[in-house]
């Protein structure tokens, strides 16, 4: 869930979210990728990796949200990819008579009977098909959708209890499945319409709850358009009475990313499968006939019959095992306590595990591929997970509801992981760490990753969202905590977070936790609104004396698209007055607004600004004015004439702010003289908000540029990660260009001095990748990365030395905290034998973290033959595995012998990927984004406009997106890149 830039959100139909992609679920996770979400820092001509965000600014959080937000509306509201029934194709296979069925749905290909089960002859035919025409004439007739064609289920039926059976045929990956379904019903009805989608439905039967007989089914068919099978009855079902549904099914164990779906890995030479799920938005769908939307919670146990060479997982311990004499066994679930669908979970593999248990007696078990296992590569995972939910069930005053929780890590997964209660899905790369070659870059990322998803079992899993335009009630506060989390943690690295924070900060973080404490309490195990939520910490404020409506101020920040820019200006005609306007921040002023009746003029959010002045040797102490019209006057009483003011102290709000020039050249004279007068996080967010601020044509180009001169004497971290992700996105707006090599000596000046201080790290395995210098040795490989990229010469010997004594020795003596960098620099700079070195590495690793940074590695080639080979290389499933395929286009994309590569190769196997990847909509999603984000010439805008005409398949959204940034890039180019560069050379010649 699953790795941010600040963008526009989505329409304000639904709320704020973000990451993943990120998140990042990325996700991030995931968590999504963004100008400057998915890297670190720039690197125009080698480094073109992206770096995890390890001290994520304030304003870094809202893309994950957004990105997130996306991809579930979309597959809720769009239904995904409908791929055609059988019972579609052929008309609707119906039966009568006393609830049986047969051949209402398509038979998987290939897919296997299980004995005793033979398929039966379809019944029904013309009379019945009909009978179904008559009957959607006459809700025709009546002006209304029949309850099958709606966006939603029909509310007239609710699941209280499912008793799933599967068996799992690993030879032939197929299963076949029985599931009963307790219903109790809401009003009378003859229908019952849940979703099930590209499974075969062998037999149908409803029965009165604890009565022998049965309710006469008329017939049964598929609807594609909504995903859902419908079960039409020969009378009602009465008010107030429970029901039992049964309906017998197989399906296929799936070749791709979603629903029930097989993976594979490489032991001793051998490959082996196993058999994953992932439900999540909307995907349980395709495993069993379910209620498959959060509001739907009930209570399921779960058997699952196996061959006993595997074993099985699923959301709650195994009870009992029944063993057979053929060599199979079924493994018997607990039941669990009321859920949502697509947070249930089971796997089918042949894994090892590793255990220990909490304080309150919850046992946790990290099973992944056994010689990960023996190689202690899920250590540390395993660890912090248990510090972890200790730390929550504190935090929380709410204990962890399950009696485990198991961690497992798969080889191909379409996000960083996923939340499922008690059976936590991780893809290999983001929980499985080698102590011996993992940098502490990597070790962050995927500390963070597990943070996030410890939070979903309660954020998410314990108290669920009413519906996914609330998703952002999970994802939002598992962002946050990623933060509060690491903190405990690693309390020395200072991490910081965006618009929860925000809300803590003006609430007091004493009474935003006592809030929280009551929301779960009240919530858990149901389904919670955002109204919910901000109603509950209303009432918490209340309790200290304060009187804040909570929903009044957030309702602006989570149903209005993007977030805002403040405008600081000094009154020069009144002593101590300022003039405070607000409006929502925009790359291209001259994209239309997503509602056209609004217009960006009718935007406004109640901001709790906190503003402090200051002067060459002091700051005041912050005051908090709250601002709520478009512009307001405001008196500062310590605000001297030669002083300077600061806005959004500590970084702590979720919007950008702005001054008027005078005030921003009194900033850059205090980082110029005495920078540490201002805090190490307000000095990352004036950089930060000064490059962004000028890319939206907010600010002149010289002003960032003038602050980052500073840097030459800044020790800390955190203003050199934010200048780095900060030039990334000026600097692939300008590395095609024939001026480039100003840009590029520019910032090489910058550089050098640091670089001469810092020097290059020792090489020193020892073993322990928490070390007590953590902030020093990530300030170096900032300073290192934005050298090697910008082609400082000694950089580039350095790393050259170090790539040839690998394979000149065979031994790896690379420091493990720059390995990326080096790598990258070295297969650009160097003959295409490196690349075919680094190739073959690849291969014959099996450090996921080392595999990571080998494949990227291969991208940074300036030989545009490699890169067209790798492209191709990277559709073979059994070559890159499927999520990683993504991650290559896009970083091929980055570099810019490579982008118009991509480019093409992204156009003309569109078909492919979209079969591919069309369903996981956050992966869609990414690589739309992220082949395009770059693109800023006119032709490649008409380019872009003119295969959004001609393509065939989804990511509609993500396409108009596309559109946006590409048109933002190519009017920046047309307005502000000769003021920059004529800036730059007037710069250098002094």
């Amino acid at each position: 869930m699953a790795l941010e830039e600040k963008r526009e959100k989505r329409p304000p139909v639904t709320p704020m979210m973000i990451e993943e992609e990120a998140a990042l679920r990325n996700g991030s996770r995931g968590l999504t990728p963004g100008p400057w979400a998915e890297a670190a820092g720039p690197r125009p001509r080698t480094t073109e990796r992206h770096i995890a965000v390890h001290k994520r600014l304030v304003l870094g959080f809202a893309v994950s949200i957004l990105a997130l937000l996306a991809v579930t509306m979309i597959a809720v509201l769009l239904s995904v990819r409908f791929e055609e029934c059988g019972a579609a194709a052929d008309g609707p296979r119906r039966a009568s008579g006393n609830g049986s069925l047969s051949g209402a749905a398509r038979q998987p290909p290939g897919a296997g009977q299980p004995p005793g089960q033979p398929e039966e002859e379809a019944r029904g035919g013309e009379a019945a098909e009909e009978e179904e025409e008559e009957e959607e004439e006459e809700w025709q007739r009546r002006q209304e959708l029949p309850p099958w064609a709606r966006p939603r289920l029909p509310r007239h039926l609710r699941p209280l209890h499912y008793n799933l059976m599967l068996s799992a045929f690993m030879e032939n990956f197929t299963f076949s499945g029985e599931v009963n379904v307790q219903l109790e019903v809401l009003n009378a009805s003859r229908y019952i319409v849940l979703h099930a989608h590209r499974m075969h439905i062998e037999a149908v039967r409803v029965a009165e709850d604890k009565l022998a007989g049965g309710v006469r089914v008329a017939r049964t068919f598929f609807y594609p358009q909504t995903q859902v099978f419908v079960v039409v009855l020969n009378r009602s079902l009465e008010v107030q009475r429970s029901y039992n549904l049964k309906i017998i099914y197989n399906a296929l164990i799936e070749n791709e990313l979603l629903g029930f779906f097989r993976s594979s890995y490489v032991l001793h030479g051998e490959r082996r499968f196993l058999a994953v799920t992932q439900f999540s938005p909307t995907h349980a769908r395709k495993a069993f006939p379910c209620f498959d939307e959060p509001i739907y919670k009930a209570t399921f146990k779960i058997s699952i019959r196996h061959q006993a060479t595997y074993l099985s997982l699923s959301n709650m311990p195994v009870e009992t095992s029944v063993f057979e004499e053929d060599g199979w066994v079924t493994d018997h679930f607990s039941q669990t306590p009321l859920m949502s669908t697509y947070y249930l979970a089971w796997a089918v593999c042949n894994f090892t595990y590793r255990e220990t248990v909490t304080k309150s007696g919850v046992v946790v078990r990290l099973y992944a591929r056994p010689d990960a296992i023996r190689r202690g590569s899920g250590d540390y995972a395993l660890n912090i997970t248990r510090s972890l939910i200790e730390f929550y069930e504190d935090y929380f005053k709410v204990p962890y509801s399950l009696p485990k929780l198991d961690l497992l890590a798969v080889p191909k997964h379409p996000y960083a992981a996923m939340e499922n209660w008690g059976l936590s899905v991780f893809v290999e790369q983001r929980i499985l760490l080698d102590p011996s070659i993992s940098s502490i870059l990597y070790l962050l990322d995927v500390t963070m990753v597990i943070v996030h998803e410890l939070c979903h079992q309660w954020f998410g899993d314990l108290v669920t969202p009413v519906w996914w335009e609330d998703v952002w009630l999970k994802e939002g506060f598992a962002h946050y905590f990623e933060f509060v989390g690491t903190d405990y943690l690693y309390p020395g690295w200072n991490m910081g977070a965006a618009l929860i924070r925000m809300l803590a900060n003006f609430m007091g973080h004493s009474v935003f936790q006592m809030g929280l404490q009551d929301y779960l309490t009240i919530h858990k195990y149901g389904n919670a609104a955002r109204n919910d939520l901000w109603n509950t910490l209303s009432k918490a404020l209340k309790r200290v004396g304060k009187s804040v409506n909570i929903q009044e101020v957030m309702d602006q920040w989570t149903l209005q698209m993007g977030y805002p820019v403040i405008t600081v200006l000094g009154n020069e005609t009144t002593d101590n007055i300022i003039v405070i306007s607000q409006e929502r921040f925009v790359y291209d002023s001259d994209a239309k607004p997503k509602d056209p009746s609004r217009g960006d003029n009718s935007y406004l959010w109640q901001i709790p600004l906190t503003i402090a002045v200051g002067n060459t040797s002091h700051i005041s102490s912050e005051a908090i004015i709250w601002v709520s019209n478009k512009s307001e006057h405001h008196r500062i009483p310590a605000f001297e004439e030669a002083g300077w003011l600061l806005g959004n102290i500590n970084q702590t709000g979720y919007f950008r702010v702005n001054y008027d020039i005078r005030n921003w050249r009194l900033l850059i004279n205090q980082l110029t003289r005495n920078h540490e007068v201002i805090s190490v996080s307000n000095r990352a967010g004036l950089i930060d908000d000064a490059f962004n601020l000028a890319r939206a044509g907010y600010l002149p180009q010289n002003i960032p540029l003038e602050i980052i001169r500073y840097l030459s004497e800044e020790k800390d971290f955190l203003p050199w990660h934010a200048a780095s992700r900060a030039l990334y996105p000026l600097d692939k707006l300008l590395d095609r260009t024939e001026n480039y090599n100003i840009f590029n000596e520019y910032i090489l000046r910058q550089v050098a001095s640091m670089y001469l201080k810092l020097g290059w790290p020792m090489n020193n395995l020892n073993k322990s990748l928490v070390q007590a210098s953590y902030q020093h040795e990530e300030l170096r490989r900032e300073v290192i990365m934005l050298a090697c990229s910008f082609g400082n010469k000694h950089c580039h010997q350095q790393a050259a030395t170090l790539i040839s004594d690998w394979i000149s020795s065979n031994r790896n003596r690379i420091p493990l905290n720059v390995r990326d960098i080096v790598y990258c620099t070295g297969v650009s700079l160097m003959d295409e034998d490196v690349w075919e070195f680094i190739w073959m590495k690849f291969h014959s690793t099996t450090a996921v973290s080392e595999k990571k940074i080998l494949l990227e590695a291969l991208t940074c080639s300036d030989d545009r033959n490699l890169l067209n080979r790798l492209l191709n290389l990277s559709l073979n499933s059994e070559v890159v595995l499927d999520q990683d395929a993504i991650d290559v286009i896009i970083h091929v994309a980055r570099n810019p012998h490579g982008r118009d590569l991509a480019w093409k190769f992204f156009r003309e196997k569109w078909k492919i990927l979209n079969a591919r990847y069309g369903e996981a909509l956050f992966m869609n999603s990414k690589l739309v984004s992220g082949v395009t984000e770059f693109l800023n010439t006119e032709g490649e805008l008409r380019e872009l406009k003119n295969f959004i005409k001609s393509y065939e398949g989804g990511a509609a959204v993500s396409f108009s997106r596309a559109v946006e940034t590409v048109e933002a890039n190519v009017r920046w180019q047309r307005l502000y890149k000769e003021e920059l560069f004529h800036w730059l050379r007037k710069s250098l010649t002094h």
